[in-house]
């Protein structure tokens, strides 16, 4: 069944809604992968929205319910913790401070932190790129005791990082570490003067006007939890022992001050991409600085490179990732962010302009994530209906 791009705007009287139509296909996307992947992944609620070049609306459709088992439609409104996606937001703050020359990306923890010498030569650049070898705080045994036995207690940025060894020896490569985030965040903080949360507010959240888009270094108000639907922690994969205690717990009302600059927004699909067009199109960063958002390292080797290739699929940038996906139309920008209860990933396709975003209810163990099956077959519907 055909769909021209002009009637996404409307149909003649009495014919059928060829938006209409699309929109119940994703949502049949989203049912048959709910049929499929709920009880593996143990979700019970999948959200996508769709932004079409040209289009000043989203197309947005949702499958499930907002608790697992429970009977309350989940619906596109409903939020979701976008975990490191926040990551960008994050990236774009210190862009700014850079562009207003307050800070420059090449300069060091040792001049803006000098409370840990043992990184004193780690650029900000590298904390953003995941080339610090600093390992990540998420990662140690400590930690995932820590946070099981009080999910709703509070952590600061420097208690986070407190978890990592300063004497061991930094890693080679590319290392993904949420330290290097908590790193940026105290940098932003004493670059700027205020908090992280009223930085990402005033400059991002405020200044897009992302209606349904919070930050909170902590335990979100009831405001914001009644607007979410229910995460599920169901990780039982290697090295997460520590957090057996929370299998199977809805975790939408514990503290996500474990993640903070590194993890802790929460979000609608909708709202999400209109974050990833601003961050790659609009006019939030400067030309030089978007310049430095898009500059590649492999995710393989640590190492710079212009793009992705069949050779060398997935690199980083500045809190941005670009992986060779010819399935989906070549090089495509993708992230997947995970906090311990949910997921929310997006896809930005330059060569359709066309960005994806879709939300999940639960981290299961990483094999049971399934979730570019999903990626596909909205990709494919949007195909057969012209819309891309």
């Amino acid at each position: 069944m055909a769909l021209c791009l002009t009637a996404l705007l409307g149909c003649s009287p009495g014919s059928l809604s060829p938006q209409t139509s699309l929109t119940g296909a994703l949502t049949q996307d989203l049912q048959q992968y709910l049929v499929a992947r709920g009880a593996i992944e143990h979700i019970s609620a999948v959200s996508l929205s769709v932004s079409l070049h040209g289009q000043t609306s989203t197309i947005d459709a949702a499958a499930g319910t907002t608790t697992f088992g429970g009977s309350t439609p989940v619906t596109p409104g409903h939020l979701f913790q976008i975990g490191s996606n926040t990551k960008a937001f994050t990236a774009a703050i210190i862009l700014q401070l850079e562009a207003e020359n307050t800070l420059n990306i090449n300069q060091t923890v040792g001049l803006w932190l000098p409370q840990y010498p043992a990184w004193s030569s780690v650029t900000i650049r590298q904390l953003l790129n995941m080339t610090s070898g600093i390992a990540t705080y998420d990662d140690t045994t400590a930690w995932g005791h820590d946070y099981a036995a009080n999910p709703t207690g509070f952590s600061s940025a420097a208690q986070l990082i407190a978890y990592v060894d300063q004497n061991a020896p930094l890693q080679h490569g590319w290392v993904y570490s949420n330290t290097g985030y908590e790193l940026a965040q105290l940098i932003i903080e004493k670059a700027s003067g205020n908090s992280y949360a009223t930085e990402i507010q005033n400059r991002i959240i405020g200044a897009l006007g992302l209606h349904n888009t919070y930050y909170d270094a902590n335990i979100y108000p009831a405001s914001v939890q009644d607007q979410m639907v229910s995460g599920y922690f169901n990780n039982n994969g290697p090295g997460d022992e520590e957090l057996a205690p929370l299998l199977g717990r809805d975790v939408k009302p514990f503290s996500v001050s474990w993640a903070q600059a590194a993890g802790g927004v929460v979000s609608s699909p909708s709202d999400l991409t209109r974050w990833v067009r601003a961050l790659y199109q609009g006019t939030l960063l400067a030309p030089a600085q978007r310049a430095e958002l898009l500059s590649l390292v492999s995710q393989a080797t640590g190492t710079p490179i212009a793009q992705v290739s069949a050779s060398d699929p997935r690199a980083f940038g500045l809190g941005a990732a670009q992986t060779f996906q010819p399935a989906l139309g070549g090089p495509i920008y993708f992230y997947e962010g995970e906090t311990l209860g949910y997921r929310m990933l997006y896809a930005y396709l330059p060569a359709q302009d066309a960005v994806l975003a879709i939300g999940l209810n639960s981290q299961p163990v990483g094999s049971d994530d399934q979730v570019g099956q999903l990626v596909l077959s909205v990709y494919n519907t949007l195909k057969a209906y012209n819309a891309l």
